[in-house]
Parts: structure tokens; C-alpha cells; sequence
């Protein structure tokens, strides 16, 4: 690459990785809206399916979010009927994101959702596995070590 070309938007990495992650949820979005969820609320039943309970805190450290940026997605679940939060009886500051029955009968559902992306964008497991292993180095949450 050229000097010219080191600033054009199309040879930019944060660029390629914005509109990528944007497109991706706009194609996680009608393979969703059966399971009456949108794209952060599969996440956090992700996170829940994988282990609940979970502290607003802990939901919020495993998908690399602020937790007061979580709470209207976790009340919309709980108005949804697939999840409930309760304040912890040992320490009240604690609030605990439980699975209802509905919650948990969901994910029987949603295992075709890998499935479906993966269709829509002509990739297989090897392929999507590569691409994620690929951006790992962009997921941490700390810079880089020099």
C-alpha cells in the first residue's frame, strides 16, 4: 500500500470491522425475529443458556458491556416472560438474572440459529470458526502488549 492509500476509508481495518459487525446483525435479524428476540437479547440468553444464574455484573463482564447499558435489554426479557431478576437474599446490592421455564425452552429453538447464518452468508463451521479465531486479537478487552 502506498502513502496515498494508507488514509482511504476502504483500507481501513476499523472500517471493515464496523460495517461487518453491522451488516452481521442485520443478518442475524430475520433468523431472530421468530424467536421474538433481537440480536442483544439472543446474546444474553446465549450468556444465560450457557450458565445461569447470573449477576447483572457478571452478564455484563462476559459480553463486554457496560451493565447499566444491559438493564433495558434484561427488562425487556423479563417482560418477554424468559427471564427474571432478583435481588440476591446474601447481598442486595446483587441483582440475579434467572432463566423462567419459557427462558430455558427457548434454546431448543434457537439451536438452528447457527445454522441459518451461516446459510445466509455461504460459510461452514471451519470457515466461521477461522473468522472469529481471526479477530481475536480485536476482542480482548486490554490494548495489545508492545
Amino acid at each position: 500500500m502506498n502513502a496515498d492509500d494508507v488514509l482511504k476509508l476502504e483500507n481501513q481495518l476499523c472500517f471493515a470491522i464496523v460495517t461487518a459487525a453491522r451488516n452481521v446483525v442485520s443478518i442475524y435479524r430475520p433468523v431472530l425475529e421468530p424467536l421474538g428476540l433481537t440480536h442483544p437479547q439472543y446474546l444474553v440468553m446465549l450468556a444465560l443458556w450457557e450458565r445461569a444464574p447470573q449477576s447483572l455484573r457478571e452478564l455484563a463482564t462476559a459480553l463486554a458491556v457496560e451493565a447499566p447499558s444491559l438493564s433495558p435489554t434484561i427488562k425487556r426479557l423479563e417482560a418477554q416472560g424468559l427471564v427474571t431478576r432478583r435481588r440476591r437474599s446474601s447481598d442486595e446490592r446483587v441483582l440475579d438474572i434467572a432463566l423462567t421455564e419459557e427462558g430455558t425452552a427457548l434454546r431448543a429453538r434457537a439451536l438452528d440459529v447457527p445454522g441459518q447464518v451461516m446459510a445466509r452468508v455461504g460459510l461452514d463451521v471451519a470457515a466461521v470458526e477461522r473468522l472469529r479465531d481471526g479477530l481475536q486479537p480485536f476482542a480482548g478487552t486490554r490494548p495489545p502488549v508492545d
